[in-house]
């Protein structure tokens, strides 16, 4: 079978990334790359480095996490300049646990997750390669053999960098074993695996009356204690707690805030020292990221309780909000979609961009700003101008509201809804409609918001409705604008002639009659306010049009009623005013005639061609737009 056979290469890939030497081989190697003797903090910010960067509106954009993050690119900035960076440069901040604050299901577990996962496919390629000493239950780095006095001039000579000591497995194993003579101690390359916990590690609390320390920090093994006679024998000893296995890698705090005291005493030492306790041994060095997330609630009160103050000055908090991008939100929902098998149900263009301006509305917070509304901000937000406001106003907007996104409705809830709309029995196709209804339905059965909560977010349920109207009638425009596409010309040309002769000066001849007459001012203007050109603007945009026309037709090229972005929606929003009665008439009828069901099935077909509807969510379109028109 073809999946054996690919197994079977699987493998031989594996195999192919071991690798055993002596010390001496390895530190012929790191003097030539000390990339590979890089610190925990160094390695997972150039694996992140080397999976792209770019700068985008004066942003650095990070492609690691592009896949599975969306819509936090200036969280993901934060969070690579102001920790990664530096603490992969050894500045003080690695001396810290990095800690995701935000709300539930903004994403905080998947970063960690991404990250984790990274770390393990990286330490499988050659800019990754790690290697610890053979034996060591905590992956140890070969370099803690070269003893501290001779550390300094070993950085000023090979430029390779050296922070902690033997773990007590290693430091006895060297004495017995070897006999001192590290030259010969066994060096084997080490692959990262949560799954087979080495270097990547996951502590999560529980019942603090049943949880033991040793869950962090390894265990006596009594099992030994009569064949090695002491508990402080390493061999004694099982180096297996979550901060042993982390070593070299990464450690997840899950919901760190809700742990028992005792357990974040560990981290006091290991966060500003690099080391912690364990056993009847000296302290133990670890070169570990250590990150954990909380909610903001639990954040508060753990900042309230004095006591924890010591832990407080060595944590480094994120925010972590929810996405304020519509668009970026859809993706959420598409990514969340893709992976169940519900593939074959049809979902109409829109339906997840409703929902998602539902989501995003709930996030935003009221501005100030004269003429600025909800609705406006989350389009400018998008990367729409709005009316009075552009895209360099967002840093004011955002600097106005620094807790926005911090609160509102999460994805879960969302796709939660979706999910009941998907698995409808008899459904082949959801629209937008069926969604809303959806997350209707939703507030009607959460028992924990408050009355004033529910009737806002209905408020905002009645908004994406709006908002969703206005597309429709747009799309059902263009579907039926190209059905009249001769007549869409015909108006562009006619447009076109009058503004020419409104800039010049001169009078218009009638293509047949030949006649002269005035510019046509009415035409024009029925034109230009379709897009809202003001009786003072109108003359600088038939300018505009002019030179753009000029600029074609000295570059040979054809000038149409596309070419203008801005004339084109005026052309459509006038050609679909004029045939408002055409629509409401063919989208109504219940036995159109020949002329009309030819319209229908025209419409129809554009739809299905260039925007992506199926013939259920087609037609299901042009009955919803023409009960709409018929108001």
């Amino acid at each position: 079978m073809e999946i054996l056979k690919e197994l079977a290469d699987y493998r031989k890939q594996q195999e192919v990334l071991q690798w055993e030497g002596i010390f001496a081989q390895y530190l012929d190697m790191v003097t030539k790359d000390p990339q590979i003797a890089q610190l925990s903090h160094a390695k997972v910010y150039q694996m992140i480095k080397d999976s792209g960067i770019n700068e985008e509106n004066e942003r650095l954009k990070y492609h690691f996490f592009d896949k599975e993050i969306f819509g936090l690119d200036k969280t993901i900035e934060r969070l690579v300049e102001e920790y990664f960076h530096p603490a992969a440069r050894r500045l003080d901040v690695r001396k810290r646990i990095l800690l995701l604050m935000g709300p539930v299901s903004g994403g905080k577990s998947t970063i960690v997750t991404m990250i984790k996962r990274g770390l393990e496919q990286y330490s499988k390629t050659d800019r990754g390669a790690m290697y610890g000493i053979k034996g060591c239950p905590m992956h140890e780095e070969p370099l803690h053999m070269v003893p501290k006095e001779m550390r300094k001039e070993f950085w000023q000579r090979h430029g390779v960098y050296i922070e902690g000591e033997l773990c007590p497995s290693c430091r006895m194993m060297l004495e017995r074993k070897y006999n001192n003579d590290v030259s010969q101690v066994i060096v084997e390359r080490v692959i990262l695996s949560e799954d087979q916990r080495i270097g990547i590690g996951t502590f999560s609390p529980s019942d603090p009356k049943s949880q033991d320390i040793a869950e962090l920090t390894g265990s006596i093994d009594f099992a030994t204690i009569t064949e090695f006679g002491s508990e402080s024998d390493p061999r004694a000893y099982r180096f297996d707690g979550e901060l042993n296995i982390s070593n070299r890698g990464i450690m997840e705090f899950q919901e760190m805030l809700k742990c028992d005291e005792k357990f974040l005493y560990n981290l006091l030492s290991l966060s500003q020292e690099g080391n912690f306790k364990a056993g009847r041994f000296a302290l133990i060095s670890a070169d570990e990221v250590i990150i954990a997330h909380t909610n903001e609630a639990e954040y508060r009160s753990f900042i309230a309780n004095r006591k924890n103050e010591a832990l407080q000055s060595r944590i480094i908090v994120m925010p972590v909000p929810y996405n304020l991008k519509v668009s970026e939100e859809v993706k959420i929902y598409q990514k969340l979609i893709s992976q169940s098998d519900m593939t074959d149900i049809h979902i109409a263009p829109h339906a997840l961009k409703t929902a998602a301006i539902f989501s995003v509305l709930s996030r935003l917070k009221e501005s100030k700003k004269q003429g600025m509304d909800l609705m406006k901000k989350m389009k400018l937000y998008d990367g729409e101008d709005v009316e009075g406001f552009k895209q360099k106003d967002i840093n004011e907007l955002q600097a106005e509201a620094v807790e926005e996104g911090m609160s509102g409705v999460d994805p879960r809830y969302v796709i939660n809804r979706i999910s009941t709309a998907l698995i409808r029995s008899g459904t082949v196709c959801i629209n937008a409609l069926d969604i809303l209804r959806a997350l209707k339905d939703g507030l009607d059965q959460h028992p924990s918001i408050s009355k004033e909560e529910k009737e806002r977010l209905l408020n905002f349920i009645s908004d994406a409705r709006k908002e969703y109207d206005h597309i429709s009638k747009k799309e059902i425009q263009k579907a039926f604008v190209y059905s009249f596409e001769e007549s869409a010309k015909t108006m562009f040309n006619n447009y076109l002639d009058n503004i020419e002769s409104y800039c010049n000066g001169v009078k218009v001849k009638d293509p047949i009659t030949e006649e002269e007459m005035d510019p046509d001012e009415k035409l024009m203007r029925s034109i230009e306010e379709q897009i809202g050109i003001s009786e003072n603007s109108k003359k600088s945009f038939r300018e505009e049009i002019l030179i753009r026309l000029s600029s074609y037709a000295r570059q040979e090229k054809r000038f149409d009623y596309s070419s203008h972005e801005r004339l084109r929606e005026a052309i459509e929003k006038k050609l679909f005013a004029d045939l408002k009665d055409i629509v409401k008439i063919t989208t109504s009828s219940k036995t159109p005639d020949a002329e009309q069901l030819k319209r229908v099935n025209e419409v129809t077909a554009k739809l299905i061609e260039d925007h992506g509807y199926c013939s259920v969510c087609a037609n299901e379109l042009l009955k919803y737009v023409g009960s709409l028109l018929n108001r």
